[in-house]
């Protein structure tokens, strides 16, 4: 029985001890600094103006991130006198930003069988014209806009508009797309 009671008392100091450290971790105070969650950052929203061909000229404010295709569906829509081409839909656009939307021009050909300028665009001028202004055209992005600058800096200026076909990524299609939209100083 002597034996027996050794154990009991064993178990029993075990058990204290187990009891006492239990009771120690979970009453103590925590060590460090408490965590702090911060909410979530939020972009602020942009304001964009746009005029022209369009339903409702104006400012409007928008997520930012968003695109020129998005400030037209929130200004109602184009006329059906809208040039859509002359504008690079997918472009981001920036707080402060003004968007212009051209007047389409239907007219017959001239007699040697070219399309007559529009009147009412204003050219880009691709000696004088920035990143950002190269990017409206259809068919350009900043990459290729940055491509038309670099080559211009390493080149000289563009003499004609057909040398800008020279620039990296600017191929016969893109050059159809954008020929009636840029000059050069000695472009008619």
């Amino acid at each position: 029985m002597n034996k027996s009671l050794w154990w009991l008392a064993a178990f029993i100091i075990v058990g204290v001890l187990l009891g006492a450290g239990i009771i120690f971790f979970v009453t103590r105070p925590p060590r460090g600094e408490p965590i702090v969650l911060l909410p979530v950052p939020t972009q602020s929203p942009i304001t964009v103006y746009i005029s022209g061909e369009i339903e409702n000229t104006g400012l409007f404010t928008l997520p930012a991130g968003s695109r020129v295709d998005d400030v037209i569906h929130a200004a109602g829509g184009t006329t059906d006198n809208a040039n859509l081409d002359a504008l690079n839909l997918a472009k981001i656009v920036e707080d402060g930003e003004q968007i212009i939307v051209p007047e389409l021009v239907i007219s017959e050909s001239n007699v040697d069988g070219t399309k007559p300028v529009n009147p009412s665009l204003i050219l880009v001028n691709i000696n004088t014209a920035t990143l950002e202004q190269l990017d409206t055209l259809p068919g350009i992005g900043p990459k290729t806009a940055q491509n038309i600058i670099d080559f211009r800096n390493a080149n000289g200026p563009f003499e004609s508009i057909e040398e800008i076909q020279d620039v990296p990524n600017i191929g016969p299609v893109t050059f159809d797309k954008i020929k009636d939209l840029i000059a050069t100083e000695t472009s008619p």
